[in-house]
């Protein structure tokens, strides 16, 4: 940032230092050059032809210039008045010297012109052909002067320019410099905050920051705060897997150790135990890291199509209706949708009287599945026990009781919400699933 803003300020100086030098140069250029035009206008007003018998058109002055130093020699202030053969009328101050002619000019303006023609002495030339009445001859009149004063003065000029626009280069530097390091301070801060973080030495970035930086380094602490979350998460599935885990490995290991008769078939239904506790806890897992991504999408029908042709195989006697938006469409894995539905259709179908009906709506953000079955229902005292994970109302049929435990954990990981009621149509249980819509 520094480098880019140095060159475009360099840049712009030297334009701007090439534009104003252009400027002043012409300007005094042009002072210089009035002064000239003024002496030859002088000249050519009191010039006229001699009518003298003795003269053979000769021009001369009716009034010698009134500027001393053309009576100087070598004064550096010259006039010369030439025509083609004619004698050159010129001034003291040249003595024995000439003004070249230079080109000649087909109209009647003063042109201005620089001559090298006096060693070491470079000059500034005006110069004008005229007519004189009387005179078919074209005299060329020429004013010149020493360039040195203006030399001299341009170089002031030029000089001044250099110095004043370098030091303002180098000052627009250094502040440049200044606001880049200033500006950029504060991740200087963040960075030794997020230092401190990874070694321990504290949980949040709490240094103030200023008002530009302060969403980004809001953004950072809800993303360690996030992960914080995710790791403590991470650490209580661990423990729960290792608790859920232990009661059968206890159960293995005693049988083992007393040489129980039965021992296979324990092992068995230890083992089945242990794989469902396992199952429950990679749902978990496969659905917390997924529900960041922004680009899940399930189709709310296509599962549900799934799911009845499922369960069907498994309940043929059970009759499946579904109705409501077949577009619907929620932001979560098409597998955990399945394994949702899945568990709540299968429920409804093993503990039902013989009739499932699902029913989904789009409503605003969210997508709203209701899942009710003709059955005895659910005293509502004892729905939120479902939830818990082993609990069964009926243990007379075959189950484990995670089901409802895998779905509420899986809904809430992305966000949604489940609900047990009564359903008003068939009288059984009415599961109400929510879920973000896609």
């Amino acid at each position: 940032m520094i480098g880019v803003a140095a060159a475009w300020i360099l840049m712009l100086l030297v334009g701007g230092g090439l534009a104003l030098d252009r400027v002043l140069a012409q300007a005094i250029t042009t002072n210089f050059d009035d002064g000239l035009e003024y002496l030859l206008v002088a000249l050519i007003r009191t010039a006229e032809i001699e009518e003298s018998p003795d003269s053979s058109g000769d021009v001369r002055l009716v009034e010698q210039p009134s500027e001393q130093r053309f009576l100087e020699p070598y004064s550096g202030l010259y006039w010369q008045i030439s025509g083609t053969g004619q004698p050159a009328v010129s001034s003291r101050s040249l003595w024995d010297r000439t003004l070249d002619g230079g080109q000649r000019h087909s109209d009647e303006r003063i042109h201005f012109r620089d001559s090298e023609q006096f060693e070491g002495e470079p000059l500034r030339i005006a110069e004008r052909d005229v007519v004189l009445p009387g005179s078919p001859t074209i005299w060329r009149f020429q004013v010149a002067q020493t360039r040195t004063a203006l030399d001299r003065q341009l170089a002031t000029v030029r000089r001044t320019i250099v110095r004043s626009f370098a030091i303002l280069a180098l000052g627009l530097i250094i502040l440049a410099a200044l606001q880049t390091v200033y500006g950029l301070w504060p991740l200087r801060r963040i960075r030794t905050g997020i230092a401190a973080l990874r070694e321990g030495d504290q949980t949040l970035l709490a240094t103030p920051m200023p008002l530009e930086v302060r969403p980004m380094v809001e953004e950072l602490g809800e993303l360690i705060a996030h992960n914080e979350r995710q790791a403590e998460e991470a650490r209580r599935h661990a423990g729960n897997l290792a608790h859920a885990l232990k009661t059968p490995l206890t159960v293995i290991v005693n049988a083992a150790q007393a040489q129980a008769p039965d021992l296979s078939d324990l092992v068995a239904r230890e083992a089945a135990t242990m794989q469902r506790q396992v199952d429950h806890h990679l749902a978990r897992a496969r659905a917390v890291g997924r529900r960041g991504q922004a680009q899940l999408r399930a189709e709310a029908w296509s599962s549900i199509e799934g799911v009845e042709r499922a369960v069907s195989r498994l309940y043929p006697d059970v009759r499946f209706d579904a109705d409501g938006d077949r577009t619907a469409a929620v932001r979560i894995e098409r597998q955990d949708l399945d394994e949702i539905l899945g568990n709540l259709v299968e429920n409804a179908a093993k503990y039902g009287g013989g009739s499932v009906f699902v029913t989904v709506k789009r409503n605003g953000t969210v997508v709203e599945f209701c899942i009710e079955d003709d059955g005895a229902g659910i005293p509502e005292a004892q729905r939120h026990k479902l939830f818990d994970r082993g609990a069964r109302l009926d243990t007379e049929k075959p189950g484990t009781g995670l089901g409802l435990a895998i779905v509420r954990d899986v809904t809430e990981i992305y966000g949604g919400t489940v609900e047990l009621g009564e359903s008003e149509e068939l009288g059984g249980l009415a599961v109400k699933l929510t879920l973000p819509a896609a």
